[in-house]
């Protein structure tokens, strides 16, 4: 009588970004850290800056902000 078997095999896994044609566009954006009003994102990095002192024009106690950046990645598995 036979018992059962099994195989595993071990791959290693990558991660980068994803700069294949079909890859969705890296946006960016910011956010005040005072009263969390975001820009709109923006393909453009230089948009979202313009937003920030638009923003302290209209709010000149407002000095905190955070970058937010969207970039797709992908994984692939080596063979």
């Amino acid at each position: 009588m036979s018992s059962p078997s099994s195989v595993v095999e071990h791959r290693t896994w990558h991660l980068e970004p994803d700069r294949e044609p079909d890859a969705e566009t890296t946006t960016y954006a910011m956010q005040c850290a005072v009263d969390g009003e975001t820009s709109p994102a923006s393909e453009d990095p230089n948009a979202p800056q313009d937003w920030v002192l638009a923003h302290c024009g209209k709010n000149p106690s407002h000095h905190s902000f955070r970058e937010i950046i969207t970039r797709p990645w992908r994984t692939w598995m080596q063979a």
